[in-house]
């Protein structure tokens, strides 16, 4: 049989991150069976590298080594060089991630780890230049001291005892299961919890730590939930600090809205440049949060202008949301560099606006000859207030912000006229899920047709990557090809968007395929033995260790979401016992939440809702989700834990959703909540109490209040 090492196999993988390698010299294989076996049988070491199609030092590190002749040559001849998508395998980078951050204390991408043929890292890293530079030794260098120490058997002993041990530590560290605690954690996590978010924002500038800033969504729910709870200011105080940040420095687009990923720096000035899809569906979330607890007009417009974004730049025609905007694009001499669409400078701006409109956009939006980034351009920020403006300019306030919208509208049509960064046109059936959620739930609190959005994208998903019959979900589509067993956190992101979409429209086919994507986690995520939901199922690939994700990292917590998901849909499905899961889930890691609610807001958020009940409301009407008045008086209503659960007005019209859904009777949640008096009705429960049935909303949401 031919060695499929001998030539680099990636223009066979739909990956744009891996076909952005298959020009290299280096033979790049694919993680598959053909180059594990190579590995065994040539008996030499393997090197992984793993990152994705937007990674800055990975376009660094190709360029520099993986394109370079003389590291190819050594690669192709000592190693089985292996190139991974981090975001079509998220089990590998969690597993290899984790042995990063236990040897040298970090990770990150690229992530460079050399594995013994069975699969076990015995040496790790992540960017290395190709010659040794700032005490970073040289990646050239590298592999040939690798290779040499393989070669000497006392050597190869002992590169092999590292790792069995690396390969011991990983294992215990994602699979590790503490003894059950006898009870979840209690009502006092929520406080407990934003206490300790509070004691780690950055009082000066927001966010959280003194160095580079990432949005951390979660952290701030919990910050507006315990708000809501005790009225405590400075819980709303950090929170509003830390969006009125992102709304207003680098990491939101203001010409084109969206966010990118995170900044380079402690005030929020410098992003780096990539814009990815989770980011740009978890912040509108908290941005509507924010939005129903304070009435800040700006909230919403970054809603709605990251929205926008995505539906402009990053849907798939037939309705699936793509992953990816590349941090780096073509600037004037056609090099690829970081941020090179969106930065301005005072000539640029002249260039495409009148005179005072482009002093008055750069005044605005901090445009100055020395710049704040790189060769004196500016990334667009907040600089100035309208009312400072307009006292400067001599104008009324609103004729600064007509002035700036066409301003704005103007160089965002000149700036589409640049090279624009590239696109990774994969569809992952879990951040659809998340972006699911973001448009339903914009439906709710803004307009109703944002939920066109989250249809479309449900509907793409369930015809590309949903198979009913053996209801099993695949992780990607890429033009038409389908690949990858999908983890834990596609089932819970697309179960958690698909029950929002029903929130969103009242329509139980969207609750159904929740219900049935519940089930899957269920039946091959959760372990009952070890009390907890691993993120790979039991029958998948046997990997070194079998992964849990209880952290949150650049997207929710998978575990989290997943058990979020599951009490919601509990009062719908009673006889599938998902509370026993959740409850059983939380008493396993509550003392982690309870000790490090940092690391775990997301898994803290689902012990508050269990603790503290939701706030129920079952509507009975024709009009769904809701009547009219209904909708506009709960999208200026910020209720926390809210489950909202529409359906028909009559018991009759209720047996044929029962029907569709497979359901032998009415669940709790819908059972013996009739429409009254022929009009709509409204009943809303916390725990096992209930109001009396209600045409009148506010006197049904002043009932959580009593």
């Amino acid at each position: 049989m031919s060695d499929p090492t001998a030539r680099n196999r990636l223009d066979e993988e739909a990956s744009p991150y891996l076909r952005q390698h298959a020009d290299n010299p280096v033979n790049w294989q694919p993680w598959d069976e053909a180059a594990l076996d190579a590995a065994e049988e040539r008996d030499v070491p393997i090197f992984l590298s793993v990152g994705y199609s937007a990674c800055h030092w990975c376009h660094v590190m190709e360029e520099e080594s993986f394109e370079d002749g003389e590291v190819a040559e050594v690669l192709n001849r000592d190693f089985v060089p292996i190139k991974v998508d981090r975001e079509e395998r998220p089990d590998l980078d969690s597993i290899y991630q984790t042995v990063s951050q236990l040897v040298s204390g970090r990770g990150g991408w690229p992530l460079s780890v050399w594995l013994t043929p069975e699969g076990k890292p015995f040496y790790v890293g992540t960017y290395f230049p190709r010659e040794s530079q700032r005490n970073m030794p040289g990646f050239l260098n590298l592999l040939g001291n690798i290779a040499n120490s393989w070669s000497n058997p006392e050597d190869r002993r002992e590169m092999e005892n590292r790792a069995e041990q690396w390969t011991r530590a990983a294992k215990d560290q994602l699979e590790e299961v503490p003894s059950a605690g006898e009870d979840a954690p209690d009502e006092g996590v929520l406080t407990d919890a934003a206490d300790a978010v509070l004691r780690a924002v950055d009082g000066e500038h927001g966010g959280f730590g003194t160095g580079q800033k990432f949005p951390q969504e979660a952290r701030l729910h919990l910050l507006l939930r315990a708000y809501d709870a005790t009225g405590r200011d400075s819980y709303l105080d950090a929170a509003a600090q830390t969006l009125d940040a992102m709304a207003d420095g680098g990491l939101y687009d203001h010409l084109g809205g969206g966010f990118h990923r995170y900044c380079t720096d402690r005030d929020w000035t410098v992003p780096h440049f990539e814009k990815m899809l989770y980011d740009n569906a978890e912040l509108p979330r908290i941005f509507l949060a924010g939005y129903q607890l304070t009435g800040e007009e700006r909230y919403r417009t970054v809603t709605e202008g990251t929205l926008e974004f995505v539906e402009r730049e990053l849907t798939h025609p037939d309705g699936g949301f793509f992953s990816t905007l590349d941090a780096r694009s073509p600037d004037e001499d056609g090099e690829h560099v970081e941020g090179a669409f969106y930065v301005w400078t005072p000539a640029a701006v002249h260039e495409v606006l009148d005179g005072e409109d482009a002093d008055l956009f750069c005044d605005r939006y901090g445009v100055t000859e020395s710049g704040n980034f790189e060769h004196g351009q500016t990334v667009l920020t907040i600089d100035r207030e309208i009312a400072d403006l307009a006292d400067e300019y001599d104008l009324d306030a609103a004729a600064v912000e007509d002035r700036l919208d066409d301003a704005r509208e103007t160089l965002f049509e000149a700036r589409a006229n640049r090279p624009r960064p590239r696109r990774d046109e994969k569809v992952l059936a879990g951040w659809n899920g998340l972006m699911a959620s973001s448009f339903a739930e914009a439906a709710l609190v803004l307009d109703p047709e944002y939920a066109d959005a989250a249809e479309r994208a449900l509907g793409f998903v369930r015809e590309h990557l949903w198979d009913a019959d053996s209801s099993t979900l695949s992780r990607r589509f890429k033009d038409g090809d389908v690949k990858g067993d999908a983890f834990l956190e596609d089932y819970a992101f697309l179960a958690r968007g698909a029950f929002d979409t029903y929130q969103g429209t009242g329509d139980p086919d969207h609750l159904g395929f929740a219900l049935d994507l519940a089930r899957v986690v269920v039946r091959d995520f959760w372990d009952p033995d070890e009390g907890t939901v691993f993120f790979t199922p039991q029958d998948g690939e046997e990997l070194v260790a079998r992964p849990q994700e209880l952290r949150d990292q650049s997207t929710p917590s998978s575990l989290g979401v997943a058990l979020d998901v599951l009490l919601s849909l509990d009062g719908f499905a009673p006889d599938e016992a998902f509370a026993d899961v959740v409850e059983s889930t939380l008493a396993t890691h509550g003392t982690r939440v309870e000790t490090s609610p940092l690391e775990y807001p997301s898994l803290a958020l689902v012990a508050d809702r269990w603790s503290a009940g939701d706030a129920e409301l079952t509507v009975a009407a024709d009009d769904r989700p809701l009547p009219e008045g209904w909708r506009e008086t709960l999208a200026g209503t910020y209720l926390p834990r809210r489950l909202l659960a529409p359906r028909p007005p009559t018991d009759d019209e209720l047996a044929g959703w029962l029907d569709d859904l497979e359901l032998a009777e009415a669940p709790p949640v819908w059972a013996d909540r009739e429409a009254r008096d022929g009009e709509p009705t409204l009943y809303a429960c916390r725990g096992f109490a209930c109001s009396s049935p209600t045409h009148d909303f506010e006197e049904a949401l002043d009932w959580f209040e009593n």
